[in-house]
């Protein structure tokens, strides 16, 4: 941000503090800064660092976008409450995997309510009786399992379903939730801007041009949600661990246009005083990346990369700003040369125009206020779209496999742009800072759940990528990416795969490499670059 970005996301530091991300030599992207944020609330605490060596995060099989499935026992049919991360332990839940997400909603964007229904489309890992969905949003009227009536009980962020027949373990079934009013009002009112899902904002001080049909305080929503929060607005499997598919169709009043993850399907389609727009997406999206945008937008296409590029400007968004995203496909294009293929059936950004703190890495469709445009960030959102969003992390814990990989990314644009003295600059400066800063070092592979927007896992993250780079070579240390991005495509990885990755295509045992750079809080020295500890403490 999660991207985040910075997914992606990315930039907060509470208490209206904001943080430009333009021209910092020392670190392209500022994070989302959650050491003063409230843990998300469904979740409990692990401050207890893992070493290496005892860390073997579960991981999902290229190929298989939701959890790994557990064995019918016969007895136990009731699905767990939670999802099994460690940091976030009731994000999520047990005993199936949900493959298709259909939200049709018609949303009033006067009063800003929502009236819709949210159908899961879902296999079960387990004999079920009853299940749970992550759930914080409007009222629910009601509830079907396979067409049938089901009871249903709220408590907390859980939506309780009490399946009307037994549902076999790896059978296929389907739940439709239909509910109306305000999203969002189960969360914290001190739930970060980057958290909340669902949110309405209106423009101040915008004047609307002369003739123009259009409301009086033009605004919009967007949806932003790392690493929870789309509990607000719809009902789901909150857990990265369970990707799916999604088909969204809104309905909105004239003139307002929607925009979301994936493809618009079909020209809207004329009610009379509204319009019903339809999107999809048939490539795996973990819940965090899932985006729907509402605005008087303007769209903006490219095909020039090979890759549609359909760009969402909302009402006023300034020509200036723009000028940030100007070179996206030559962006694709140069990332393709060193991941690989670009792994959806689109791309682009959607700009709101109001300053946000973050941006997001929204997977096919990257959130973006007026704020922290420059090519620094936009270029580290982009290449979540092969780290982050193709290969997700399984478990929060990794979070540097994402945030790293970007911040590196975006590095790697800046060298291209400006030359390695450009980067080689930077990364003595970035280096320096975090050997100065150690007393207040964290375990980047291991971060904590108040950490895992720190900056510095993006910093360090990316640091540990150059220092492999430098390492092992450019042939080398490429190949490892591309064979690590096509072998965990749109699927899950954890750190050690990473590791496995590296040390398969590389020939060498790197665990000392690793344990230094993602377990130890004392930098390791660069000697290929130069960089050493000692020329940066003072004696």
């Amino acid at each position: 941000m999660k991207r985040i970005s910075l997914g992606c996301l990315i930039a907060l530091i509470w208490l209206g503090l904001l943080v430009s991300a333009c021209n910092l030599p020392q670190s392209i992207i500022p994070s989302k800064d959650t050491e003063q944020v409230p843990t998300v609330t469904k979740g409990s605490r692990l401050t207890t660092a893992i070493p290496l060596a005892a860390s073997p995060s579960p991981t999902v099989p290229p190929g298989n976008a939701g959890q790994a499935p557990s064995k019918d026992t016969g007895q136990a049919t009731i699905g767990s409450d939670g999802g099994g991360d460690p940091y976030f332990p009731l994000l999520g839940n047990g005993g199936y995997d949900v493959l298709h997400y259909t939200l049709d909603l018609a949303v009033d964007m006067d009063a800003d309510t929502i009236d819709g229904t949210a159908t899961l489309d879902a296999k079960t890992t387990q004999a079920l009786t009853r299940f749970d969905l992550d759930y914080a949003g409007p009222a629910v009227k009601a509830v079907t399992v396979d067409g049938q009536a089901a009871d249903y009980s709220q408590d907390g962020g859980e939506l309780v379903i009490t399946s009307p027949a037994r549902l076999a373990s790896g059978q296929n079934f389907t739940t439709a939730v239909s509910y109306s009013g305000a999203p969002g009002a189960g969360l914290p009112a001190n739930t970060p801007s980057f958290s909340r899902g669902w949110i309405w904002y209106e423009q101040a001080g915008y004047q609307p041009k002369a003739g123009t049909v259009i409301p009086p305080k033009p605004g919009g929503v967007l949806v932003a949600a790392e690493p929870s929060g789309q509990e607000a607005w719809y009902p789901l499997n909150e857990t990265p661990a369970d990707k799916a598919s999604y088909t969204f169709r809104i309905t909105v009043d004239k003139p307002w246009v929607v925009a979301a993850n994936g493809i618009e399907k079909s020209p809207p389609v004329d009610n009379g005083s509204t319009r019903t727009y339809l999107w999809q997406t048939d490539e795996p999206v973990a819940p965090y990346l899932v985006t729907l945008a509402i605005a008087n937008f303007s769209e903006q296409t490219d095909t020039t990369s090979g890759v549609l590029v359909r760009n969402f400007f909302s009402e006023g968004y300034p020509d200036s700003t723009k000028q940030g995203f100007a070179r996206l496909p030559q962006m694709i294009t140069y990332f393709e040369s060193l991941f690989g293929p670009y792994p959806f059936e689109a791309y682009g950004v959607v700009g709101h125009n109001i300053r946000l703190d973050f941006a997001m890495e929204t997977q096919t469709l990257n959130v973006f206020g007026s704020s922290f445009t420059d090519e620094g960030v936009v270029s580290h959102e982009l290449a979540h779209s092969w780290f982050g969003d193709s290969v997700t992390p399984y478990l929060w814990r990794d979070i540097w496999l994402n945030e790293g990989f970007a911040s590196f990314a975006a590095r790697l644009w800046q060298e291209h742009t400006l030359g390695k003295d450009s980067v080689s600059q930077a990364l003595h400066k970035l280096y320096g800072d975090l050997v100065r800063n150690e007393g207040h070092d964290i375990s980047i592979g291991d971060p904590g759940p108040d950490n895992i927007f720190s900056t510095q896992v993006y910093d360090r993250g990316e640091l540990t990528l150059a220092a492999l780079r430098a390492r092992l070579g450019d042939d080398i240390f490429f190949k490892i990416l591309q064979t690590y991005a096509r072998r965990f495509y749109h699927a899950n990885a954890a750190t050690k795969d990473f590791i496995g990755v590296t040390e398969e295509v590389s020939g060498q045992n790197l665990d000392d490499f690793f344990q230094g750079w993602l377990y130890q809080t004392q930098m390791p020295d660069i000697p290929e670059l130069g960089l050493f500890r000692t020329d940066f403490t003072s004696n």
